[in-house]
C-alpha cells in the first residue's frame, strides 16, 4: 500500500525524522490559510499523487503557464492561484503512465534553502533476508539512472536484524555523502530513526528523494516516498486508515475484497490463473504469441466458486479486454469449482469475448463436463501452449 507526500512525512516525523513543516489542503479555498500558517517568504506548492517526478510532469490538458505539479511560490496569493491551476487535473509524469493521475490533494510545503542535495532510501533486500539502505550524492534525480550511468556514486548496506542500526552504519552514510562533524551527526541518527520507522511500520520502500542540507547545515526529507507491506496492514490500523482508493485501480480494490492477488497491466487478454509462477508462465506465453496480457490474477490454491466468480466479474470489468484465457492447474483447487464459478460468472454477468478454458489435475472430467454441458461458447484446450494459442488467435479474428 502507498501513502501520499504528506502522510509519509507525518509518519516519519513521529519517528524524528527531520521534515519541512507543511499543510495538505484539498481545495484552493483552503491555500491561503495554509500560506497564512506557514508564514513564507516562500512556499512550495505541491501535487499529492501516488507517483515520483512531479515536478517535471506535464499536465493533460495545457494550459498557458503551466509549471509542472511542483511550483515555488513568491506569495500567499500565488499559492491560491498554483493551488486553483493544478487542482482537479490530470498530472503525467514517467511514472502514472499516459494516462495520468488526477490531482486531488495539495501539499503547500515552506520553502528550503538548499545547499546540497542527495538520495537515500531504504528497502527490503530479498537477497539477504534484511533491511538494505541506498545512498547516493545524487539527489534529485532518477536513481535508476544513476545506476546505469555512474553505479560507483551508489553506496549500498544492509542492517544486520540481530544487531539492529550501529554506529558505523551512520559513518557510512557520512562517508558517502561527504558530511562530516555535526551533519555527520545527524546523518547517524537519521538512518537510527528511518530504520524504526521502516520497521515499526513494516515499511517495504521508503524513500527520500532529495535529502537535503540546508544553507544553516540540517538534514532535512524534502520528499518522502513511502510503501507498505501489505500483508502486515492488520497490525497497523492507523496506516490503513491513510489509504487514499482514488489513488488506486478500481479492480484491484474490488479484488482485495476477495482476497484475490490482481494486478491491473495494459493488454487486452484477461487471465485467470492459480498459482503466482503459473500465472507468470500464462502472461509470459501470451506475448510470446504476440498479445499482451491485460492483467495479472492469481486466485489461490483453495479459491470457492464465489471467488472465482468474483475474480471473472472483474476481468469482464475491464473494457480493454478483448478474449480471456482461465489456465487451471488443479492441486488443491478442483476443476470442477473453477467451472461452476465461470459459468455462474458468465451467466451473471454475460460473455461478449472469447474465451478459453485449459482445466487440469484435481476433477478435470468433471470439469470439462461442466463446461461441455453449460451450453456457454467457449473454447477448452489441453495444455498451455494449446491455450495461448486459442486465445491469441481468437482475439487477433475478432479484432
Amino acid at each position: 500500500m502507498n501513502i501520499h507526500e504528506y502522510q509519509a512525512k507525518a509518519l516519519l516525523k513521529e519517528f524524528g525524522v527531520p521534515v519541512s513543516r507543511g499543510v495538505a489542503i484539498f481545495s484552493a479555498d483552503e491555500a491561503a490559510a495554509a500560506a497564512q500558517e506557514l508564514g513564507g517568504p516562500l512556499w512550495v506548492v505541491k501535487s499529492q499523487i501516488h507517483a515520483g517526478g512531479r515536478g517535471k510532469g506535464k499536465f493533460k490538458e495545457p494550459e498557458a503557464g503551466d509549471k509542472g505539479g511542483v511550483r515555488l511560490a513568491r506569495s500567499a496569493e500565488e499559492v491560491h492561484e498554483f493551488s486553483n491551476q493544478i487542482l482537479g487535473r490530470t498530472l503525467v509524469t514517467e511514472q502514472t503512465g499516459p494516462a495520468g493521475k488526477q490531482v486531488n490533494r495539495i501539499y503547500v510545503e515552506d520553502g528550503s534553502d538548499i545547499a546540497k542535495e542527495f538520495y537515500l532510501s531504504a528497502l527490503v533486500d530479498r537477497v539477504t533476508s534484511r533491511v538494505a539502505f541506498v545512498v547516493s550524492t545524487e539527489g534529485g534525480m532518477n536513481i535508476e539512472e544513476v545506476a546505469h550511468n555512474t553505479p560507483e556514486k551508489i553506496e549500498t548496506f544492509s542492517i544486520d536484524p540481530a544487531t539492529g542500526v550501529q554506529p558505523f552504519h551512520g559513518r557510512k552514510v557520512a562517508k558517502a555523502l561527504g558530511l562530516s562533524g555535526d551533519l555527520a551527526k545527524q546523518a547517524g541518527k537519521l538512518v537510527d530513526n528511518l530504520y524504526a520507522a521502516f520497521i515499526g511500520k513494516d515499511i517495504s520502500m521508503l524513500e527520500i528523494n532529495p535529502l537535503i542540507v540546508t544553507t544553516d547545515e540540517r538534514l532535512v526529507a524534502l520528499d518522502a516516498k513511502v510503501s507498505f507491506d501489505s500483508n502486515a496492514l492488520y497490525r497497523h490500523p492507523d496506516v490503513v486508515a491513510l489509504r487514499d482508493e482514488t489513488e488506486e485501480d478500481a479492480k484491484e480494490i474490488e479484488a482485495s475484497k476477495y482476497d484475490l492477488a490482481y494486478i491491473a497491466l495494459d493488454g487486452n487478454i484477461g487471465c485467470m490463473v492459480n498459482g503466482a509462477g503459473l500465472a507468470m508462465a500464462t502472461l509470459d506465453i501470451i506475448k510470446l504469441y504476440g498479445e499482451e496480457p491485460a492483467n495479472f490474477l492469481d486466485v489461490g490454491g483453495g479459491a470457492s466458486k464465489e471467488k472465482v466468480t468474483a475474480a471473472f466479474k472483474i476481468i469482464t470489468s475491464d473494457p480493454n479486454v478483448k478474449g480471456i484465457l482461465v489456465n487451471i492447474f488443479g492441486g488443491i483447487m478442483k476443476c470442477d469449482v473453477i467451472a461452476e464459478g465461470v459459468i455462474a460468472a458468465v451467466k451473471e454477468v454475460g460473455l461478449t469475448v472469447p474465451l478459453v478454458v485449459r482445466l487440469e489435475g484435481t476433477n478435470v472430467e468433471l470439469g470439462k463436463k461442466i463446461i461441455s454441458e453449460s451450453g456457454l461458447n467457449v473454447v477448452p484446450a489441453d495444455d498451455l501452449d494449446d491455450a495461448a494459442q486459442k486465445i491469441v488467435n481468437a482475439v487477433k479474428g475478432a479484432a
